[in-house]
């Protein structure tokens, strides 16, 4: 396969000093990392990148800072991390860019690490300054962006700073992630059927509209569910509704069955009064709704139905959970079709965030074809959007 930006083995690191953008946004809790998958899915390209002696100077963020230093997400404990994975001492220096890493960099030995601080703790990062990109650029001579669940973003350290070197290249990471998500985005084989969960249906209003054109089958499920069934006029009760979409749901609906699509949507749920840990769950027909109930979950003959959309479809995308995760009595339905994707026969991607950690915590990702680091980038992809920070690597 061909792509637009060189790859490692296409560019010489040796003895070079080399800055690699990471998605290491790990969730921490007090000082300890909860999930290290992203660091774990960073290795491979770290690792080759050591083998042919180069000098790392690793960046990421973490969190959402709003430009100042807040020692709470300081990258600190996802240096302590990659310092035992790699079996390497750990370069830290106090700030991202400045005199000390500056330094730093320039007295590394081949094969060595240094991880930057937070990109986030300044407010160039997120205004993807040239003049922050131009205070990166000091730090390396080569650079290479392994960071898929960031290439959606016009940062300066994902989309500024690589158009300022003469050498880049995309990391395995990237190369292993457009691999996988071309598969659905170009060509996909067919019976083809997407999965679309999460809480906003404004988030993904953009990807429906066109993936109803491109799709054999669109699952719809999660909160978001509640607008298209308030569009069909059924009750709802207090379920989370975006009133301002109600009419383009209804133009997505009309637009699906224009291009012969299957829109599967939620036949039944699980109801509360509250959502909280100890609620009380009762299941009904979504005709049943009662004007107080909040749905949960999706019911038992919705995912009858939706194992039933699953069957002899050849290729398969979900993005986002079909409930209210976070609680686990409410996350029953989202498990249950995790179990649904991983036992199809077809092409499976999950498009990252909570649909992905669902699989994982189910011990079901090694029955998956690709579990995808990054959620919002893949959705992009799938929406036929140019990423900032492929276009940033793209060879002219």
């Amino acid at each position: 396969m061909s792509f637009p930006f060189k790859r490692l083995s296409e560019i010489d690191v040796m003895g070079r000093r080399v800055l690699v953008r990471l998605d290491l946004n790990v969730p921490i809790r007090d000082g300890r990392i909860q999930d290290d998958t992203r660091i774990q899915a960073a290795l491979p390209t770290l690792r080759a990148l050591r083998e042919q002696k180069a000098r790392l100077v690793i960046c990421a963020h973490l969190g959402r800072p709003k430009g100042t230093v807040k020692p709470e997400f300081s990258l600190a404990p996802v240096g302590e991390r990659l310092a035992e994975v790699l079996d390497e001492p750990v370069l830290f220096p106090e700030d991202c860019v400045g005199d000390a890493a500056l330094r730093l960099s320039r007295s590394m030995n081949d094969g060595q690490v240094m991880l930057l601080e937070n990109l986030r703790f300044h407010p160039g990062e997120k205004a993807n300054s040239t003049e922050f990109a131009d205070r990166l650029r000091q730090l390396a001579d080569v650079y290479v962006n392994d960071a898929f669940g960031s290439m959606h973003r016009a940062h300066a350290s994902v989309d500024a700073t690589p158009r300022l070197f003469g050498e880049t290249a995309g990391g395995l990471l990237l190369e292993r992630e457009i691999n996988a998500l071309q598969k659905v985005t170009r060509n996909p084989d067919h019976p083809f059927a997407v999965l679309l969960g999460g809480a906003k249906v404004s988030d993904k209003l953009p990807l429906l509209r066109d993936i109803v054109s491109r799709a054999d089958a669109v699952l719809i499920g999660g909160a978001m569910a509640y607008t298209f069934l308030r569009a069909q006029g059924k009750p709802v009760g207090k379920s989370l509704v975006e009133d301002e979409q109600i009419l383009k749901a209804g133009d997505i609906l009309r637009r699906a069955a224009n291009h012969g699509c299957e829109i599967v949507l939620p036949v039944d749920h699980i109801v509360v009064d509250e959502i909280s840990n100890d609620s009380t769950t009762t299941t009904y027909r979504i005709e049943d709704t009662p004007e107080d109930g909040i749905g949960v979950d999706v019911g038992p003959r919705t995912l009858e139905s939706i194992r039933g959309a699953l069957q002899g479809k050849r290729t398969l995308f979900w993005n986002g959970p079909f409930g209210v995760y976070e609680i686990p009595q409410f996350s029953e339905g989202t498990v249950a079709i995790a179990k649904m994707v991983a036992d199809a026969p077809g092409y499976t991607v999950i498009g990252g965030g909570d649909s992905a950690a669902a699989v994982r915590r189910a011990g079901l990702a090694p029955f998956l074809d690709h579990v995808s680091t990054g959620g919002g980038a893949a959705l992009e992809l799938l929406e036929g959007k140019d990423l900032p920070g492929i276009e940033a690597l793209r060879v002219i």
